[in-house]
Order: C-alpha cells, then sequence, then structure tokens
C-alpha cells in the first residue's frame, strides 16, 4: 500500500463564486418547465438542519442513538430577481407595473453554479451545478436608504425552506443535488445543461432527481417492487399484488414460475390447484432487466 501524501500537486482544491442563477417555478402537477435567468444572485448559504442526536438508554447504558428528520435550507441574496420571483415572494400584479404584497406564495426550484479551483488551473479547473428543489421563500427585512457620499446598492435577501422530492430507488427523497463537473462525464453533463438552459429548439427547465439521475447514468433510476412478497390463495380465486416502477408509468411484465398452479395477468393471481409459484414483475430499460418476485401458496378448493 502506498503512504499517504498531503497536498500533491493538482490535489489542493478548493470551491469559491456563484453564477448562472436560473429560478424555475412550479407547476400544479410539481414540474419545473419554465427556467428565466437570475442576474445579480451574491450569495446562497445553504444550511441544513436536523439529524440530530437523540440518545436512548436501557440496561444502564446508552442503547442506541437515533437520528431526527434533516432538513434543508438556505438563505439567498441578490441584488435584484426576475418578475417571475415575485409570486414566489408573495407579490400579486393588480394592474401593469402595480403590485400587492401578502399573497400566497408559490414554490420554486433553483439552479447555479460554484467554482472548483485547485493549484494548478486556479479557477479553470472545474464548476459543481447546485440543484433545489420544492423551496418556499420566505419574507424578510429590506433597508431602503439615502443615496450619500458611500453609496451602496441594496441587497435582497430570503430565507428558504424546502420539501424534498422523490429520488427513486432505495434513496430518500431530496431537496438538493450537486453535480461535480470533474467527475461526471462531460457529455452528459453537457445534455444536462441544455436542460437546464435551454436551447433554440426547447426551454429550460428543472428536471426533477429520478431524470437527472437517469441522465447522468446513475444505477438507482430505475426499480420495480411489489406491494406485497408472499400471498395465499385458494384455487380457483384470485387475489391482487400492485406494482410499482422508477419512474413511474413503466409497461411491466407478469410471469408466473409454473402456470399449473397459478397464473397472472397484469397483477391479478388467480390460484388454479394447491401448490407453489412464483410470480415475477418487470421491465426492461437498455437491455436491463428489473424485477421483483412475489411467493404464491395456492390451497385446495373448499
Amino acid at each position: 500500500m502506498p503512504r499517504l501524501v498531503w497536498d500533491n500537486i493538482g490535489e489542493r482544491l478548493y470551491e469559491t463564486g456563484i453564477d448562472r442563477g436560473v429560478l424555475y417555478p412550479q407547476d400544479a402537477t410539481g414540474n419545473y418547465p419554465q427556467g428565466v435567468v437570475w442576474n445579480g444572485l451574491s450569495s446562497v448559504s445553504e444550511s441544513p438542519s436536523g439529524a440530530e442526536a437523540n440518545a436512548i438508554y436501557a440496561d444502564n447504558i446508552k442503547y442506541l442513538e437515533l437520528r431526527s428528520a434533516e432538513e434543508f435550507g438556505a438563505t439567498v441574496e441578490a441584488y435584484t430577481y426576475p418578475d417571475e420571483f415575485a409570486v414566489c415572494d408573495g407579490s400579486a400584479e393588480v394592474a401593469t407595473g402595480v403590485n400587492i404584497g401578502q399573497q400566497p406564495r408559490k414554490r420554486f426550484g433553483l439552479s447555479y453554479r460554484t467554482i472548483v479551483g485547485n493549484d494548478v488551473e486556479n479557477d479553470s479547473y472545474g464548476y459543481k451545478l447546485h440543484l433545489i428543489y420544492n423551496a418556499m421563500a420566505s419574507p424578510s427585512e429590506r433597508q431602503y436608504q439615502t443615496v450619500n457620499d458611500s453609496p451602496e446598492a441594496i441587497s435582497f435577501s430570503w430565507e428558504m425552506t424546502t420539501t424534498p422530492v422523490a429520488v427513486g430507488g432505495t434513496y430518500k427523497p431530496t431537496a438538493a443535488m450537486t453535480i461535480d463537473s470533474t467527475k461526471a462525464d462531460a457529455t452528459k453533463l453537457a445534455a444536462l445543461e441544455d436542460i437546464l438552459y435551454g436551447t433554440e429548439n426547447a426551454d429550460a427547465r428543472l428536471p426533477l432527481p429520478s431524470e437527472v439521475i437517469e441522465l447522468m447514468g446513475g444505477d438507482a433510476t430505475f426499480d420495480i417492487h411489489l406491494n406485497r412478497a408472499n400471498v395465499s390463495v385458494q384455487a380457483g380465486r384470485t387475489t391482487t399484488v400492485k406494482a410499482t416502477t422508477t419512474p413511474a408509468g413503466k409497461a411491466v411484465t407478469w410471469a408466473s414460475s409454473d402456470d399449473t398452479k397459478a397464473t397472472v395477468a397484469n397483477g391479478v393471481i388467480t390460484g388454479v390447484a394447491a401448490g407453489n409459484a412464483t410470480i415475477t414483475a418487470s421491465f426492461t430499460e437498455d437491455s436491463v432487466t428489473y424485477s421483483d418476485e412475489c411467493k404464491v401458496t395456492v390451497t385446495a378448493a373448499d
């Protein structure tokens, strides 16, 4: 085994800066179909919380430790904001150029980029894309003051909370994703940026985590799960199992290991004769088959 070496040339990394902010208002279906440029974005302070330890004691010892649910929040600062953010900030335009506050707030997504540098290429080494989902902005203080001999531009600030969205596979829901250009496939990353920033033929939009994982080649994108692992049914009767796919809506193929004992069609299992069989639900994506099974015990008819 090689001996550990610190601070090798090219391995002295740092992260700095923020640019390419994009706002994605959420629609009624929970998607983010239209992105708009957020000019003047000066700071995003990510502030995850939760995951606090709760010690459990038993047998006169610290028996185990439970962790509270983790949350993701942030503070966004900017010198200006896009008009589309007004509804996210609780404003409504009642006439051209006339806005009122204290209105219902709309959820939104956000993307921005930070620079990854090193000791060789400096700020040109790479960058990270930050994707935020299902966010809600809280009202914050705004200070207006007279122009003086040391004028400063007004900086707006919002506290942002989030609600996690589904990822797929065995992963828990999340409200934040990060893509590192120094590690991700360059071609796939370029395709993702075409989605995030738009092209001549397509509007900018924020893809959901499952789509990002699928595009970037993650293993957790595709999955299938049956709601029952074991069932019992009498010969001549039926019972039903349900298949859930990730992404949702995949066409599922059903099969029985022994049609003389049990048959299956669209999740409806029919007992044929006393014995055992295995029901398999599956779908294929990119020549890879994803499947789950349910063990069936068929009992004799009354």
